[in-house]
């Protein structure tokens, strides 16, 4: 009853408000250069190969931890370290998304794809800034409802942009829905303004050479090498095989009978329960059976429930059973998420989250922006439903790497 009390008290905690706002404004730019970028080129009636070689425009994602080191080093004259550098991101973004409306894909597909780059390039900024932001403001009990929470507000912004994106296009034009998504990004400044800012215990690197060296350094002279190196190659195939569903699922979903209402009205009703279901109960089962033991039970819910779509790409164009998949794939993803999350920030020290934080999620778009590139020429070759069992195959090698370095045990080392 205490223990059921305290977390409780946790998840009503200013922090989580803050965390559940800035996981939305972080989440809200993904989708506009992936998804719903893919349903508006599909709309168009851009080439399939085409559509999933765009993927590739996601590649800030996967080489964040470049310039993370300016956002551990240099500190924005206002509102502080991680909070100056989310507005700064979200300013941009504003502006980003809204130029993106004036965009033609079918008549100008490069110009197109720069101004995707450039909104990846601005939303993987932000990123940074928010992983930062949630590894330093939460203490060690706190991080797995933290964990949950930021997912929770990333997946509500993935349903409004993924969803209701989709609805509106029903209705409106692409043009305007970027439009009005670029207004709602500008509200997430006002987000970033109210949140507390973190108080770190030890100073931050005084120099832009030991923000680039030393968040290396510590971070294999903490794990070893060997270990090191197989959490590095963990962290890209932990979440493969659901990002090449993911990569996918609304070509496939429009390409066998539903309509762009279907598909968003269906992920921002259900879908959006589903994913709150997930994140909380991922959060509260972190808390209970720690970081290890969530690995592996949400590890194999996510790599099994690409068989879902297996079975509808089978059955064609079942409604109820379309709800079954969009419901399936957002509780075990929110799920799967929220304990890889909580992983990645239990591998950070606070003195270079924005760093090393931005490493390790670097690696984990990796897998799921760039790995997943073929993704559309894969199903173009094999067919929906061999795709669909070739992504079950894929999680495979991430789940046989879990007992080198999170070994199912009673208690967390």
């Amino acid at each position: 009853m205490k223990t059921t009390k305290s977390l409780l008290q946790v998840f009503q905690s200013r922090k989580m408000i803050a965390l559940l706002l800035l996981g939305f404004s972080s989440g809200m730019p993904l989708f506009l250069t992936s998804r719903t970028l893919q349903a508006w080129m599909t709309v168009e009636k851009v080439d399939l190969a085409s559509i999933g070689l765009l993927s590739l425009v996601s590649l800030p994602y996967s080489i964040k931890f470049l310039w993370a080191p300016f956002l551990d080093r240099y500190v924005p004259p206002f509102l502080g370290r991680r909070r100056g550098w989310l507005v700064v991101t979200q300013i941009g973004l504003t502006i980003a998304i809204a130029i993106m409306s004036l965009q033609q894909p079918k008549q100008a597909l490069q110009l197109f794809a720069i101004n995707a780059v450039i909104i990846a390039f601005l939303s993987a900024s932000q990123d940074i800034a928010f992983d930062a932001y949630r590894t330093d403001i939460l203490t060690e009990w706190e991080t797995g409802a933290g964990a949950a929470i930021g997912v929770l507000g990333y997946r509500i912004a993935l349903l409004v942009t993924g969803s209701l994106a989709l609805i509106l296009a029903d209705r409106i034009s692409w043009q305007g829905v970027y439009l009005f998504l670029a207004g709602l990004m500008a509200i997430n400044i006002i987000f970033s303004i109210w949140s507390p800012e973190p108080i770190l215990p030890e100073q931050p690197p005084t120099n832009l050479a030991q923000a680039i060296t030393l968040p290396f350094q510590e971070f294999f002279q903490r794990l070893g090498i060997t270990k090191g190196f197989l959490v590095l190659v963990f962290i890209v195939l932990y979440r493969l095989g659901d990002s090449l569903v993911n990569n996918m699922v609304t070509p496939f979903l429009l390409q066998i009978g539903f309509t762009q209402t279907d598909i968003g009205a269906i992920q921002g009703g259900m879908g959006l329960i589903a994913t709150l279901v997930g994140a909380l109960l991922g959060g509260v089962v972190l808390s209970r059976l720690g970081i290890n033991r969530s690995l592996w039970i949400f590890g194999i819910l996510q790599a099994f429930s690409n068989l879902v779509y297996f079975l509808l790409a089978q059955l064609g164009q079942n409604y109820q059973f379309m709800v079954l998949a969009i419901n399936i794939e957002n509780l075990c993803s929110g799920l799967a998420t929220s304990a890889f999350v909580a992983f990645l920030m239990s591998l950070c020290n606070q003195r270079f989250s924005a760093t090393q934080f931005a490493l390790l999620s670097s690696l984990m778009a990796f897998s799921r922006d760039i790995l997943v590139a073929p993704a559309g020429i894969f199903a173009k070759e094999i067919g929906w439903t061999g795709f669909f069992l070739f992504t079950l195959l894929a999680a495979v090698p991430g789940l046989i790497l879990l007992p080198w370095f999170a070994p199912w045990k009673p208690e967390e080392a």
